[in-house]
């Protein structure tokens, strides 16, 4: 077909294409997708064309910018994958404070852009994950104990609807769709582009501290310790076992090794930081890393892979975390467990994350104190049940501890997709579906069925 706008055809690449493999490949190599066919838009009037293409043969659409989240997607039989990775507009409203960002671009390239006038948006801890996606599933800043969710900054959002509409979600407009984007999901549209609110900072106070893997109880407990201890809003920390593979990419003083770590996240004063450290200092960490860095080094703080990678992983909300938490989580993921796992990270929730806005966003808060995140290498069939089965214990060990919902792209693998939403907002992001994809179209990694379908 061609598109009216453009003149141009839309290309739909299909299994025999030459650039088929490329063109279904999710980032997370260990997700082997099978589409029915494939798109590579460029525009929103491509996006236009390609879900009108997918309704004259009666496939549905799955919209996909980086495939970070593609582990929990599916079978993708019967379905038109929209790949948007080549939209990467990125236009900065520096006096209202806010970006425009099309659906392909990555949070560096957000950030970098932002940097420049001095602000910065509630970015992910990954550099090249899809900005789109992130919002739509909750997104979880280092920035977010002081700004809340990165969904609850989202502005303004242009998608294509199931009819094949270009319409715009916002304030003014579609303000029910605006609050189903807040952290509902990529069930209602294939979003073309997001308007997001940006903050004020240019520089935070920031860094590792890093201890030998063998400490890993000692280092976890006193972490712990100190985040119920009421810590300042715009004070994130993490406490974190590595064990780094001897990949090249990987700097030399680390590869190959295993540590416990915390990483700190402040935008407050450096002395008061220091003053809150000082328990964890006192311990004497083999390095700290820990001083003034720009927001774009910020992105590449959490040391997440930068390029396609095959990773098996899970997360869960944590509404406390105890000692005997603490103690589970070093028994099946510390020294002399014999855990495959390459990270598994406790994140402080809290303050802004915490504040509930129903009326706001789908997304209200980010549930529990915590958030627990750990991952694996999948590159082989074994590998890969290895992860799975130390995932699975770690589920289990944690289990006592885990609050009812978690934000949704913490979560990977099948769930029940009611679980992300508290008290009746499934069944209103139900009526939102019904209204704008009535004979659901559009499938994502976490969906939201329309009110008229059996669940």
């Amino acid at each position: 077909m061609t598109s009216m706008e453009t003149g141009r055809a839309l290309r739909v690449l299909r299994p025999d294409s030459p650039d088929w493999d490329e063109a279904r490949r999710a980032w997370n190599l260990a997700v082997d997708q099978h589409p029915e066919a494939v798109v590579l838009a460029e525009s929103a009037a491509d996006v236009v064309d390609a879900v009108a293409y997918a309704r004259e043969n009666g496939l549905r659409v799955a919209v996909q910018g980086t495939g970070h989240g593609a582990a929990s997607l599916g079978p993708l039989a019967g379905t038109l994958l929209l790949r948007t990775e080549r939209m990467r507009g990125v236009q900065v409203d520096a006096a209202a404070r806010i970006a425009r960002v099309e659906a392909g671009a990555l949070w560096l390239e957000v950030v970098e852009a932002a940097a420049a006038h001095g602000l910065a948006p509630l970015a992910g801890s990954s550099p090249d994950v899809g900005v789109v996606g992130y919002v739509l599933g909750g997104g979880l800043s280092f920035l977010g104990r002081e700004h809340g969710l990165a969904a609850h900054a989202l502005v303004a959002a242009e998608l294509v609807t199931a009819d094949g509409r270009l319409v715009r979600a916002g304030e003014e407009s579609n303000r029910d769709l605006l609050w189903a984007l807040r952290g509902g999901g990529g069930s209602f549209g294939a979003v073309t582009a997001v308007e997001i609110r940006l903050f004020p900072v240019a520089e935070v106070y920031a860094g590792i501290l890093w201890f030998p893997f063998e400490r890993a109880s000692e280092v976890l407990h006193a972490w712990a310790e100190l985040t119920r201890g009421g810590l300042p809003d715009e004070l994130t920390t993490i406490g974190r076992l590595l064990q780094l593979p001897p990949l090249p990419d990987i700097p030399e003083p680390v590869r190959g090794k295993s540590f416990a770590i915390v990483e700190v996240i402040s935008t407050g004063d450096p002395a008061a930081t220091d003053a809150l450290l000082a328990p964890l200092r006192a311990l004497g960490p083999v390095m700290d890393t820990i001083g003034p860095i720009s927001t774009p080094e910020l992105s590449r703080l959490h040391m997440d892979p930068e390029h396609p990678v095959p990773g098996l992983g899970d997360g869960a909300a944590l509404a406390s975390l105890p000692a005997e938490a603490v103690d589970e989580l070093v028994r099946v993921a510390g020294p002399g467990s014999g855990s495959p796992l390459l990270s598994v990270e406790v994140r402080q929730l809290g303050g802004a994350l915490g504040r509930p806005l129903p009326e706001h966003a789908a997304l209200a808060c980010a549930p529990g104190e915590y958030v627990l995140y750990a991952v694996g290498i999948a590159a082989t069939p074994e590998l890969a049940a290895a992860a799975e089965a130390r995932l699975g214990a770690l589920r289990g060990a944690v289990a006592p501890w885990t609050a009812a919902t978690v934000v949704p792209n913490f979560a990977e693998g099948d769930r029940d997709p009611s679980s992300f939403w508290q008290g009746d907002t499934y069944a209103r992001l139900r009526r939102i579906k019904d209204e704008v994809d009535p004979e659901n179209v559009f499938r994502s990694n976490h969906p939201v069925r329309p009110a008229g379908e059996s669940a």
